[in-house]
C-alpha cells in the first residue's frame, strides 16, 4: 500500500474526535453553559437592574453585572468555578472550609452504604430465587419499601439510631443502603434467573449441586446484570447520603454545605457544592465501569 493510499484510508482528526466520546460531551457542556449564562441574566434581573441602571445600562454592563452579583439568584458558571477554585485549591483539604474534607465526609458513608447495599441485595436476590415462596412475599414489600420517601423517613432513622447511640457514619450509610439495594436486588434476580433452561438441565444431567449451579452457571451470568445494577445503586447511594445529612443539622458533608448555603444565601457554595457531587458521581459510576471491564477481560470477554 502506497503512502498516499494508506493516508487517504486514514480518518482525519475531526471525524476520529466526533467519532469518539469526548466531542459530543463537550458539545452537550457548551450548549448547558451557554444556556446558564442566558438563563442567569433575567434570574438576577431584580438584583442587578438598580446596578445597571446606576452604571448607565448597556449591554455590556448588563453582562458583567448580572454574572459578578455577590449573592445572585443564579450564580453564573464562572462564579461556581471560581468557588470550587477557592475551596479546592487554596485550603487545605483537612480544614471545614475545603470542599474536599466534605465531599470525603460524604464520601465515606457512600461507600460503606453502597457496600451493605449490594451484599443486601445479592443475598436477597439468590434467597428469592432458590426459595420460591419469597418471590411472591418478599419480592411485593421490596417493591413497596421504594414508594417511601426518603425525606420522611430518613430523620426517623437518625433520630431512632441515636436513642442508642448510634450517630455519625453509620446512621448515614444505613440510608444510603436502603436506598442502593433495590436495583441490585432487581437486577441479580434478572441476572441469577437469566441461564437457559437448557444449562439448567445440563447441570442436573451432570449431577451438580444448588452450589455448584450457582456459582459455575448462575453467578458468571449475572455478572453483566451485576455491574449494570452497581452503576445505578453507586450514584443512589450518594444521594442517600447527602439526604442523610439534610436534616441532622450535620457539621460537615455535603448536605452540610448546602444547608449553611441557604441559610446564609450563598448561591455559589450550594451550586459548588452540586457540581462536586456531580463529578464525585460521575466519577464513582467510571470506577465502577473500569471494574467491570477488568472482570470481563479476566472472564476472556472479547474487549
Amino acid at each position: 500500500m502506497t503512502v498516499a493510499a494508506a493516508t487517504a484510508q486514514r480518518p482525519s482528526f475531526a471525524s476520529a474526535l466526533a467519532a469518539g466520546h469526548a466531542f459530543p460531551v463537550a458539545v452537550i457542556v457548551a450548549i448547558v453553559l451557554v444556556i446558564w449564562y442566558v438563563a442567569a441574566i433575567p434570574m438576577n434581573r431584580v438584583l442587578s437592574q438598580p446596578l445597571i441602571d446606576a452604571a448607565g445600562g448597556g449591554l455590556m454592563n448588563t453582562l458583567s453585572i448580572s454574572w459578578s452579583l455577590p449573592r445572585p439568584v443564579l450564580p453564573a458558571p464562572n462564579q461556581v468555578m471560581a468557588e470550587l477554585w477557592n475551596t479546592i485549591f487554596t485550603v487545605e483539604p483537612w480544614r471545614p472550609r475545603s470542599l474536599l474534607y466534605h465531599c470525603w465526609v460524604t464520601l465515606s458513608s457512600t461507600l460503606l452504604g453502597f457496600v451493605l447495599g449490594s451484599l443486601l441485595g445479592i443475598a436477597l436476590a439468590a434467597a428469592i430465587v432458590h426459595v420460591k415462596a419469597l418471590n411472591r412475599s418478599l419480592m411485593p414489600w421490596i417493591i413497596a419499601s421504594q414508594t417511601i420517601p426518603i425525606l420522611a423517613i430518613a430523620p426517623m432513622i437518625i433520630v431512632v439510631l441515636g436513642s442508642i447511640g448510634l450517630t455519625g457514619l453509620v446512621p448515614k450509610s444505613l440510608i444510603s443502603m436502603y436506598l442502593c439495594f433495590f436495583p441490585v436486588t432487581i437486577g441479580m434476580v434478572k441476572g441469577f434467573t437469566s441461564p437457559d433452561p437448557m444449562q439448567l438441565d445440563l447441570m442436573r444431567t451432570y449431577n451438580a449441586s444448588t452450589a455448584q449451579t450457582f456459582w459455575k452457571l448462575r453467578w458468571p451470568a449475572a455478572v453483566p446484570f451485576l455491574f449494570t445494577s452497581l452503576k445505578v445503586a453507586i450514584a443512589i447511594a450518594l444521594v442517600g447520603a447527602i439526604v442523610a445529612e439534610l436534616p441532622t443539622g450535620a457539621q460537615a458533608g455535603i448536605g452540610a454545605r448546602l444547608l449553611n448555603g441557604s441559610y446564609y444565601g450563598q448561591t455559589q457554595q450550594i451550586w459548588a457544592a452540586l457540581v462536586a457531587a456531580a463529578v464525585m458521581s460521575s466519577g464513582l459510576v467510571w470506577l465502577v465501569g473500569f471494574v467491570e471491564r477488568q472482570v470481563a477481560r479476566a472472564m476472556g470477554a472479547k474487549p
